[in-house]
């Protein structure tokens, strides 16, 4: 829904198609009904409405090569093609070419079966993080802090599957943070930064998600320490997927951690993701669809504008969540909330039945927010959710604590 708000503002864009959409979709394009897994279907779809540019939001179809697919129909798309998305789909490449080539990233192991992961463990210090090697939706890696949650750990994620693969790695102290580059080959443009909330409970507890919340920019992030990402974790990884025939083109979404010794990469997406894509989109200057066709074309021109003011998204999500859900549950008040200022609502996981919305998956809905500070933004997009008629519904309450506790010290610090 983000990405649909934003391409429908620019005046590039002729008519927007969304496949299959939601009913925030809705309010700036077309919804239609493709099954994004049948390429055939997706291509034919585009030469009957004369489709002038494919942009492919989650990572399942560029893992499924739907990029490559329809660039060899002439269809102009914008994503990695399906061994680029491997910097996604699995963790062990990524950890290999990150050896390869100098990455800075956590020591690490691979792992195929449960014998060869507990014989690891025992191996291994503690804290450690044990992640499955491929797609998880957010919810695939567990920081384990006893030898017992380790062993658990492992034997849910090899339970009933055999051919599982997983990466047992060393723990990295520092703080977390996102950062984001529009790339077309070699060459790429630093985007924002971000940082997000993957755990369910307040605190950073419970299990990790999809992600309950983000805000930008990420405090933490000098741009000196962003440089340092460009030219040691960026450039390194764009060079070595060239030398692979793997040239990739797209957004390149780094996980980090920012440790003493600099920024280590903990894991990829090759996509804008979510909610990190929503708190982006609403600072984003510049037209989307402008920057997206520039790095299709393979023609990058200057770095994006960005606003000052910073973003926070606070996720609703249905009761349950991550773990089992009850599908269904009406949702009311979504245009009250929407006239706090600042603030925008996203469409995750919403359906209509009949005259109602209702939830109809695990994240349902991003409450956005402009603000001159975190504190702000945090301020405002919590007194939207506080209009959200949702019994069925919940949210993280703590969303950009770690920004606001520092926004608090530096407030102190200027007094002083």
């Amino acid at each position: 829904h983000a990405l649909a708000w934003k391409l429908a503002k620019s005046p590039l864009l002729n008519v927007l198609h969304a496949a299959p959409g939601n009913p925030g979709i809705e309010q700036h394009g077309r919804c239609v009904g493709l099954d994004i897994a049948d390429h055939q279907a997706v291509i034919g779809y585009c030469r009957r409405m004369s489709i002038g540019l494919v942009v492919i939001g989650p990572e399942a179809p560029l893992v499924a090569g739907l990029a490559d697919d329809l660039r060899e129909a002439g269809i102009r798309a914008f994503g990695p093609g399906r061994t680029a998305s491997k910097l996604e789909a699995s963790k062990g490449f990524t950890k290999d070419l990150c050896r390869r080539h100098g990455i800075p990233t956590a020591p690490y192991s691979r792992v195929s079966s449960i014998e060869e992961a507990i014989d690891r463990l025992r191996k291994h210090g503690l804290p450690v993080v044990i992640k499955a090697d491929g797609l998880a939706a957010g919810k695939g890696v567990t920081v384990a802090h006893t030898e017992e949650h380790a062993r658990e750990a492992v034997r849910a994620l090899f339970a009933g599957n055999a051919k599982t693969e997983a990466v047992i790695e060393d723990y990295l102290e520092g703080e977390e943070a996102s950062f984001f580059a529009l790339v077309s080959g070699t060459e790429a443009l630093a985007l924002a930064t971000a940082q997000d909330h993957k755990r369910v409970g307040e605190g950073d507890t419970g299990p990790n998600t999809g992600g309950m919340g983000a805000y930008s920019p990420a405090p933490v992030l000098s741009e000196a320490l962003c440089q340092r990402i460009m030219d040691e974790i960026i450039h390194p990884t764009l060079v070595a997927m060239e030398a692979m025939a793997a040239p990739y083109q797209g957004v390149l979404y780094a996980g980090l951690m920012i440790t003493a010794e600099g920024p280590k990469l903990i894991e990829y997406n090759v996509r804008f993701g979510d909610p990190e894509c929503q708190v982006l989109m609403m600072r984003l200057e510049d037209d989307l669809l402008a920057l997206i066709l520039s790095a299709a074309d393979g023609m990058l021109g200057a770095r994006p504008r960005w606003k000052t003011d910073a973003a926070l998204s606070v996720v609703m999500a249905a009761k349950g969540y991550p773990g089992d859900i009850t599908r269904g549950s009406e949702i009311a008040g979504l245009d009250e909330a929407a006239t706090v200022e600042g603030v925008k609502i996203f469409h995750a996981g919403t359906a209509r039945k009949g005259q109602k919305l209702v939830a109809a998956a695990g994240r349902v809905l991003n409450v956005t927010a402009l603000g001159g500070t975190v504190s702000e933004a945090r301020q405002r997009a919590y007194r939207a959710v506080q209009r959200i008629d949702w019994p069925d519904g919940f949210c993280r309450r703590d969303i950009g604590y770690r920004a606001v506790e520092r926004e608090k010290i530096e407030v102190q610090s200027a007094r002083s």
